[in-house]
Formats: structure tokens, sequence, C-alpha cells
């Protein structure tokens, strides 16, 4: 029975984690993979970002399989903070970092999986599908480049993301749109202690906006928050001006579209009550996707975890991920936990045992 070179899979993922690639500075890694990808057969090609989002670039890369079908596997190359000199740790088969660092398995552990298994295939002489990459920069500040990521190189017509935590065999097949505002509430300064009557305080407009709008959980498939406030110059003046960046998700477009409209018009209201100014800005981040159980994309990534004995489950998820701007791009793709978990902390942490099953999901998928 072929099984999975677990010693060289943890190598390579700790390899992986320890070269810096927080957001925008993905050079390091960008190259590092683009030249193993061709060392182990791959077509690559370096695809162009601009400049003021990162100074690496994505990567296409694609290697001809005798089955027949193709399948895209993709994975992000950049981290959250703080995530420069990361050491990875490992203990009783667990692997996380010293500490004062993220461990950087999202997403590098996607990377790892879809790359040892395609090692363990060419080693055996394994007749597989096509295979396709696309590795990404800039995702966890606004999927940035699955966005600028050049569709015309793709051939597949089904892609699998690698970028979820949860249970080996989760499969993300539901996931939320996302609307950003961002808020400039203008006031009046004024002198604090001699005439505050005569200023208009743009925190006291912000209050009474927030005050009476329904932020956090709306319900299970919407939620909203306030994640930036800035203003204020110093206690002796009244508050000029303010500035809020906020959110809305919603796996239900129409619920989006709600939950945006009450925030808005709830700000702007406030800033009327006052005799405020306001500027909205509203943009839409991504947008949701919901692909059925029954379809035969997901079937077959069924298949491919039961055929190893693990069961595989569908979920809808609140987060974003590359999966959205593909699927927005006409690729259907689902997100499957590679069992990271405590994401975007300095106590993230992946089994190994985890690590490899994704990984032997990987190959049974693209040799059956």
């Amino acid at each position: 029975m072929i099984t999975i070179n677990q010693e060289r899979l943890v190598e390579h993922f700790i390899e992986l984690v320890k070269i810096d690639s927080e957001s925008g500075n993905e050079k390091a890694m960008a190259e590092t993979l683009a030249e193993q990808l061709g060392l182990m057969g791959f077509e690559v090609t370096k695809l162009d970002v601009p400049a003021h989002i990162t100074n690496g670039f994505n990567i296409y890369g694609k290697l001809k399989g005798e089955l027949e079908g193709s399948i895209l596997f993709s994975s992000h190359m950049d981290t959250v903070t703080p995530g420069n000199g990361i050491e990875p740790v490992i203990n009783d088969g667990i692997i996380s970092s010293k500490g004062n660092t993220i461990l950087g398995g999202d997403d590098k552990s996607g990377i790892a999986a879809v790359m040892e298994a395609v090692r363990t295939i060419k080693e055996n002489g394994e007749a597989h599908k096509t295979i396709e990459v696309a590795f990404t920069v800039y995702e966890e500040l606004g999927l940035e480049g699955a966005k600028h990521f050049d569709m015309s190189k793709i051939e597949s017509q089904q892609a699998i993301v690698m970028d979820s935590g949860g249970p080996i065999g989760t499969i993300i097949t539901t996931a939320p749109g996302q609307q950003s505002l961002k808020v400039t509430i203008k006031g009046k300064p004024a002198h604090a202690g001699l005439a505050p009557e005569t200023g208009i305080n743009a925190l006291t407009v912000a209050s009474d906006a927030i005050c009476n709008m329904t932020l956090s959980r709306i319900d299970e498939e919407t939620t909203a928050n306030i994640g930036v406030v800035r203003g204020g110059q110093a206690t002796n003046i009244v508050m000029p001006e303010l500035y809020i960046e906020a959110e809305a998700r919603s796996l239900d477009d129409n619920k989006l579209a709600k939950q945006v409209e009450h925030m808005v018009s709830t700000f702007e209201a406030a800033a009327e009550k006052h005799g405020a100014g306001i500027e909205i800005e509203s943009t839409r981040s991504y947008n949701a996707y919901r692909i059925a159980d029954n379809d035969p994309h997901v079937m077959a990534i069924k298949a491919a975890f039961e055929a190893n004995g693990v069961e595989p489950m569908t979920k809808p998820t609140g987060g974003g991920s590359d999966a959205n701007i593909f699927n927005e791009k006409g690729l259907k793709t689902v997100n499957l936990s590679t069992g990271m978990s405590k994401v975007h902390t300095t106590d993230e942490f992946i089994a190994i045992a985890d690590l490899v099953a994704v990984t032997e999901f990987v190959r049974t998928y693209v040799t059956r």
C-alpha cells in the first residue's frame, strides 16, 4: 500500500512556515514555491500582481496527467501578523509556534499537502488527473491575489481551495458575501471648555447611530461589525471628525442588502439629527457562494474521503476565502479543512495526523 511520507511532509511544512510571508511580503515564499514546483515537473507561470499590493506574485502551475479530468488546487501564501520569525515546535504529534507568533498553517498546510501528495504520486509512478495549482498572495487582507489572478491560465472546470479549519472531511459549500463600509462623520470643532455647545461632536453622532444599530449576530446567516474607529485631536477640542470601518456578511444576498441599508440609513439619520456631515463608501468585498450537496464536484470529493475511511460533511462558514472569488469568476470551487486550528492567534496549531490525512485525500482524489 502506498503511504504518504510523513517525515518529508512535516519537514516541508516546517520549511514553509519559517519563511516570512506576511501579507504584501510574499516574494521569498513565492520564489521558493515556484522553484520547487518546477523541480517537481510542473509548468510554472509567475503571474504579476500590482506592486502596491505585494512584492511577490501569484503562481500558476500545471502538471499534465494521464487520467481523464482536471482539478485546480489553491492555497494562499501570505499569513496574518505576527508572522515573522516563526519558530515551529512539535509536541505529541502537534505542530505549533513557540508562542510569540502565529504558526502559519493558514495556509501553508494546504500548500504542503498538495505538494507532498504530488511527490508521492510521482515517486510511485501513479497515473493521475491533470493537476493545476493556484497559489495566491494577499488573501488575508482582502483576497487581492485571487481578485487579480489571471483566470485564462486555468483549464479545470472545478477547484478545491485548501483553507479551512474543522475536522478532516469538512467541505465548505456555502460562504457569505461581505460588504465593507467606510464612514467619515464631519462634526464641528469648538473649545471644549469655553464653548462646547457651539461644536458638533462627531463621536456623539457615531454613538447615537451605533446605539440604534443592530450589530453582531443578526440571524443564523447574517453578521455585522464595527471594527475600526479613529478620531480626536485633544481633550479640549470637541471632536470634529471621526472615521469608522464596518462590515456586514450574509449567506443570503437579500439579507446582506437589508443589513447594509439599515447601517447606512442609521448613520445618515444620526448625522442629520445632530447637524453633522457624513460620507459613506460602501463596497462589495466578495460575493456569497452556495453549492448543492449533490453537485457532482462535491460528490467526487466525498467519494475520495470515503475511500480513505474519512466521513465527509458539508458545512456553511461565516468567513470568506479565495473560493468566493473563484466562484464569482465562474470556477466552481469548494473550500476544504486542512485541520488548522485557532488560526490568526499565537495559539494556532495543527495535528500531524490531520496534515497527513488531508494529503492522503489529495492523492486519492487525483488518482481515481
